[in-house]
C-alpha cells in the first residue's frame, strides 16, 4: 500500500527520573513520565511535529516542555520510530531526557502525566513502539529489561 505525502518529521523524549534511594545506597529503578492525550484517548511519550525551520533537538525540547511543563536535558539518542499516521509516513526521533525545572499542568494536548516505574509505564503505554523506547532507555541505563503483557491497541 502506498502512502501519500512527504514524511512527517517529529521529535520527543523518554523523560525519566532516577529511582528512589534504597537502604543499600543504590538507586531504585527509574520512573518514566507517561502522558494521556484526551484527543486520542491514549497514553504516550512526549513528542510532536517539527515547526518549519526547527531542528529535531529544539523540537524535542519544545515538545517536552509544552506537553509536560518540564524543561529538560537531552541525553543519548534512542531508536528512531517509523510508522504511518493518518495515511502519511512519520519519523520520530527520541532522546533519553531528565527534567531540570518545571511542573506539570494539564493543558489542551495533555490532561494527565504519571511518573511510573518501567514495568507500569510499559503496561500503561498504548503503542508497542513506545514500549520499545522504554526498553531502550533501560538498556542505556544498564538496568534489567522488564516485560509486561502488551496492551491491546
Amino acid at each position: 500500500m502506498a502512502y501519500g505525502g512527504p514524511v512527517v518529521l517529529a521529535a520527543g523524549a523518554v523523560l525519566w527520573l532516577p529511582g528512589r534511594p534504597k537502604r543499600s545506597g543504590r538507586l531504585g529503578r527509574p520512573r518514566i513520565a507517561v502522558i494521556h492525550r484526551p484527543k486520542y484517548d491514549d497514553w504516550s511519550l512526549p513528542k510532536g511535529k517539527l515547526h518549519p525551520g526547527e531542528g529535531v533537538v529544539e523540537a524535542a525540547l519544545r515538545e517536552v516542555r509544552e506537553e509536560t511543563g518540564f524543561r529538560c536535558v537531552l541525553g543519548e539518542e534512542l531508536p528512531t520510530q517509523h510508522y504511518v499516521a493518518q495515511g502519511r509516513p512519520k519519523e520520530v526521533r527520541y532522546w533519553a531526557a531528565v527534567p531540570t525545572t518545571g511542573e506539570f499542568r494539564p493543558n489542551r494536548e495533555v490532561d494527565l502525566l504519571e511518573w511510573l516505574p518501567a514495568r507500569k509505564a510499559r503496561a500503561r503505554l498504548t503503542r508497542e513502539q513506545d514500549r520499545l523506547l522504554v526498553d531502550a532507555l533501560l538498556e542505556l541505563l544498564g538496568a534489567r529489561p522488564v516485560r509486561s503483557p502488551a496492551r491491546e491497541t
